[in-house]
């Protein structure tokens, strides 16, 4: 008999959300198969017509992709996909009746940590019995839409099986890397972030956290059995400082040691700066940790405020000195235009970011705050008028008009360099981790030194005209000159930044050409020497 279930969901990385649904699926004995959302809906439905699958399931995570959603579920069954539909994810657990009322052709939603959920309401599936008094359900009845009660969470995430994945790919040079978590949820409550609420919402704890012999055991599966050399993690927030955890971070160094695997392998955390020390980052950073994602987003004490960081900017830029003095590798989250957004506020977050990006160390970057469902800003903005869209696209304006024009100029300039997978601060990066890579596995000659130091000169070259560009486009900006037609000025502006933008981008593709070729180089000597 047919037991196979579909799971339509992103896969540009491993989707560790589906990939632990499918692994639990796995073991009581079904066929899931993973499909990645980016393939399209015509290759989606020949696959579905393929598996005749029980069940499919879409990870509906992310508000901005409603719309890609809904039309995909209507063509699949205008396409004749009869089988049960369910979404789950962050957005169909908090927003189930509005995803219900903007997609009709779901059958049900399976809210918070589903792999319970969807493996009972699979059961019932395949036996052909009533599904829609189990917990952790939604659905409609009668025209009303249902939410049963919820299901208490699995305190114990190591009682699920490692979360099944596609063919792992490569990072840099012929080293493969996965995605992990060390444990799910997060205990600060900045305002932008929905991941508190998702965890309030549940009725289980803010913060689950694995144990470090089974993290590193998984790792060590990784390593073993599929080549994996780099490991992600995708904790929202690494347990650097562990509440009631005292010693993770000690206790999984010393299991990296024991499945010695501290010499051969590299990993990445989420953290915030304010969680970096000079005695636990040295530990990690001797056992493989070489890169950092920061929550840095605000460079003044009262936009951390506002945004309920509960940090300071001394506080942040102490934590990102300790990196840099220890030689680990960190990009960040900022977001330079918020609600609260005047010019002013502007200059001084271009001179926070000056700060910790002239030297080089880190592409400058930055984001628009989005106003995310659920979240503290999405609320503040809608009780003040300011929410404008439709569900799944809410933005707002700046409270100056000049700023709206300021922030579309802007961000039309340096869309290509700054959002591009070509784009100079995407290449800036993978530069930056070629380096990384290339000093942990293979020798540093002085060859390799010299374009490293290249690359870095690029960097904060790129850094330098990036911040003083936008601080002479808001002067401007803030001055009127938008309002007064004058385009020429502006036009200039464009012009600048797209040479700038692809000579910068040549050199870096010219200088990692060839740091490879000197690899290669290594690798023939290497073979030689044996």
């Amino acid at each position: 008999m047919n037991k196979k279930v579909a799971l339509v969901a992103f896969q540009e990385f491993d989707n560790l959300g589906a990939g632990y649904l499918a692994s639990v699926l796995t073991e009581a004995g079904y066929e899931p198969e993973i499909i990645d959302f980016m393939l399209g809906k015509e290759e989606i439905l020949k696959q579905l017509h393929k598996l005749k699958p029980l069940i499919t399931g879409f990870s509906v995570v992310f508000q901005y992709h409603i719309d890609e959603f809904r039309e995909l579920i209507d063509y699949l069954r205008k396409g004749r996909i009869k089988c049960h539909f369910t979404a789950g994810g962050y957005y169909a657990s908090l927003r189930f009746e509005e995803i219900f009322r903007y997609i009709p052709w779901l059958d049900s939603v399976v809210r918070f940590d589903g792999e319970y959920t969807l493996l009972e309401l699979t059961n019932c599936i395949f036996s052909e019995t009533d599904w829609k008094n189990l917990s952790g359900i939604a659905f409609r009845n009668n025209g009303e839409i249902v939410s049963n009660l919820l299901r208490p969470l699995e305190i114990d995430l190591d009682k699920f099986p490692f979360p099944k994945r596609t063919p792992l790919e490569g990072y840099v040079l012929d080293k493969k890397f996965a995605t992990l978590l060390a444990g799910r949820g997060c205990t600060n409550r900045c305002s932008f972030c929905n991941n508190r609420e998702y965890n309030k919402q549940s009725s289980g704890p803010i913060k689950r956290i694995r144990r470090p012999e089974k993290v590193v055991e998984e790792m060590e599966f990784l390593y073993h059995k599929m080549g994996c050399s780099l490991f992600m993690f995708e904790d929202d927030d690494f347990p650097v400082k562990a509440d009631k955890e005292s010693g993770w971070i000690e206790k999984f160094c010393f299991e990296l040691e024991q499945k010695k695997l501290n010499n051969k392998i590299m990993w990445k955390i989420n953290c915030r700066p304010d969680e970096v020390d000079v005695d636990s980052f040295e530990t990690m950073r001797n056992h493989g940790l070489f890169m950092l994602f920061l929550g840095i987003d605000d460079g003044t004490d009262i936009g951390l405020a506002r945004l309920n960081k509960n940090m300071t900017v001394s506080k942040s830029l102490k934590g990102i000195n300790i990196l840099k003095k220890l030689g680990i590798e960190f990009d960040y989250g900022f977001m330079l235009f918020q609600p609260s957004s005047t010019f002013k506020i502007l200059y001084e977050n271009l001179d926070f970011l000056g700060l910790v990006c002239s030297d080089g160390y880190t592409p400058v970057t930055f984001l628009k705050l989005r106003p995310y469902f659920e979240t503290q800003v999405e609320k503040e903005l809608r009780t003040e008028g300011r929410l404008k869209g439709v569900p799944g696209y809410w933005d707002y304006d700046f409270i100056e008009g000049s700023m709206n024009n300021y922030y579309e100029f802007t961000s039309d300039c340096f869309r290509e360099w700054l959002t591009y997978p070509e784009g100079l601060v995407s290449l800036l990066k993978w530069a930056r981790n070629y380096i990384s890579v290339i000093s942990f596995y293979y020798k540093t000659t002085p060859e390799i030194s010299d374009i490293s130091y290249s690359i870095r000169q690029n960097i904060s070259g790129s850094n330098l005209f990036f911040l003083d560009t936008m601080r002479e486009l808001g002067e401007l900006f803030e001055g009127g000159i938008y309002n007064n037609d004058n385009q020429g000025e502006l036009n200039s502006y464009k012009e600048k930044i797209n040479s700038i933008h692809n000579h910068i981008t040549e050199e870096t593709k010219a200088s990692i050409r060839r740091m490879l070729l000197l690899v290669e180089y290594q690798k023939i000597d290497q073979l030689i020497s044996k």
